[in-house]
């Protein structure tokens, strides 16, 4: 069977995961609601798989289901979460398949007591740590790098607490990651010391701390943004409060596409409000490309910001020429070849009446392998537009992500080995204009030494080899071949 979320969505880079928890001084009969909410907020982060731990200060329990969030938990489900601290999950799959084994938050018990894990990002040593705690009889029960890390951390027994083995354990650990943390007293929030993923922190109007992959997710559950939690930062939290321990960042280097894609429109990472970032970028976007046209059209939903920027840069009057369906998610297809050319029609239709006969300044934030892009000009002629110009805001992908974004390989990016021009003629767009990486700069308002741009000028924060990236069911063609 096929996923036609995936089908039509096969020009997109893929979300990775959204983490959240809470810690209350007393026991909350709404935590597991709350948290609930929360990963809600957060579902655009990942739909394949959600869970949430409950910790009462005695032992944790844990429910985790496929799907979206609505699908995952029942309200019987959620009743039988109690206790004062929680953590939530929402995954799309970057190591290994989408299973329910490998469904997060993880729970482990240690000498030290229950703890439980969420992760959001990518490890580029997960193979190389794995084999060695193997070889001291570690034993996996799924095939993610998050059971890497929550073993590390356990390992750790000697430790004088448990955010000393948390500190240990990130010296041994490379690549991208944003993790929450529970055990029967605390929360601990964690960000690498890039700061690739985002998390931040927020406070209840009763007191409770909440941690989250982005703002939204406070907002959902009445939290006020306290502070964003800095590369290389711990940040423990217990009945006494919050204390945040430093740890070494090398530098900063932010994930650009957060403010191009991934995160939600109303949040803010670092200071910066991504809606207001994108709505720059089309305006940059229009002074570096003019172009005579009747209309803007976002590809929806990360175009619209972008367009409304366009627009107002330019004068050009903003349009809803496409409506997206947002019932098709969980929606699948038989697996016939001939049914995969409706997959974009059935998530986008554009309206006639709105582009027929018009010349259309069509806004997108990427093109990955430019098989979606091409059927979405395609979709706009059938429809009448007189003409299409592709719009961008982004530079080209011409280089895999290894940090939690599932990206192909490299010869399947489309602008790896083909001009501007030879893909504007693969998509047969009128004309197809990129921002320049100085303007995307500008728009974002971070300094390139303060930004991962790896996708775009193949400068890694965290060396890697592309092996990490071709192969995210790695840790399943180890376990196969041990069997």
């Amino acid at each position: 069977m096929y996923n036609l979320a995936e089908l039509s969505s096969a020009d997109k880079m893929k979300e990775e995961c959204g983490v959240f928890g809470i810690f209350s001084k007393s026991e909350k009969k709404d935590l597991s609601l709350l948290t609930y909410f929360g990963l809600y907020a957060l579902q655009h982060r990942g739909q394949e798989s959600a869970g949430i731990a409950v910790c009462d200060e005695v032992d944790v329990a844990v429910h985790k289901g496929m799907g979206l969030v609505s699908e995952a938990f029942k309200s019987e489900d959620l009743q039988k979460l109690t206790g004062n601290i929680s953590i939530g999950h929402v995954r799309y799959s970057t190591t290994g398949s989408s299973l329910i084994t490998n469904a997060q938050p993880l729970v482990a018990r240690y000498l030290g007591g229950p703890i439980a894990l969420a992760h959001n990002g990518n490890l580029v040593n997960t193979d190389k740590l794995r084999s060695e705690l193997e070889q001291k009889g570690t034993v996996f029960l799924t095939t993610i790098d998050s059971e890497v890390i929550i073993n590390l951390i356990a390992q750790q027994v000697d430790k004088a607490t448990l955010e000393d083995g948390v500190i240990e354990c990130m010296s041994k650990i490379e690549g991208a990651y944003a993790l929450v943390i529970m055990t029967r007293d605390k929360l601990i929030g964690v960000r690498d010391p890039h700061g690739i993923r985002p998390l931040c922190l927020g406070q209840m109007s009763d007191g409770s701390y909440v941690l989250s992959s982005e703002t939204c997710g406070l907002d959902v559950v009445g939290a006020k943004l306290v502070r964003d939690v800095a590369p290389g930062e711990v940040v423990v939290i217990n009945k006494d409060g919050y204390k945040v321990i430093s740890t070494v960042s090398p530098r900063r280097a932010s994930c650009v596409f957060e403010y191009i894609y991934f995160a939600r429109p109303d949040s803010t990472i670092d200071g910066i409000n991504v809606h207001l970032a994108r709505q720059r970028m089309g305006e940059v976007l229009a002074k570096e490309y003019p172009v005579e046209a009747d209309i803007v059209v976002p590809v929806p939903d990360s175009g619209i910001s972008a367009a409304m920027g366009f627009s107002h840069a330019t004068g050009i009057p903003y349009e809803n020429g496409l409506m997206k369906n947002r019932y098709v998610g969980r929606t699948f297809i038989q697996p016939k070849q001939e049914l995969r050319e409706f997959a974009v029609k059935l998530k986008l239709n554009p309206i006639r009446e709105v582009v027929e006969g018009k010349r259309v300044v069509l806004i997108d934030d990427s093109i990955v392998r430019g098989t979606t892009s091409g059927k979405i000009v395609n979709l706009l002629r059938e429809a009448g537009a007189k003409e299409v110009h592709m719009y961008i805001t982004s530079p080209p992908i011409a280089h895999p992500c290894f940090y939690g974004i599932d990206t192909s390989i490299r010869k399947e990016l489309i602008a790896s080995d083909h001009t501007v021009e030879e893909i504007r003629q693969y998509i047969q767009a009128d004309s197809l204009c990129y921002l320049s990486n100085e303007g995307l700069l500008k728009a974002v308002g971070l300094e390139e030494n303060q930004l991962c741009l790896a996708c775009f000028n193949n400068s890694y924060p965290v060396k890697a080899s592309e092996s990490v990236g071709v192969d995210k069911y790695i840790l399943e063609a180890r376990r196969e071949k041990s069997e």
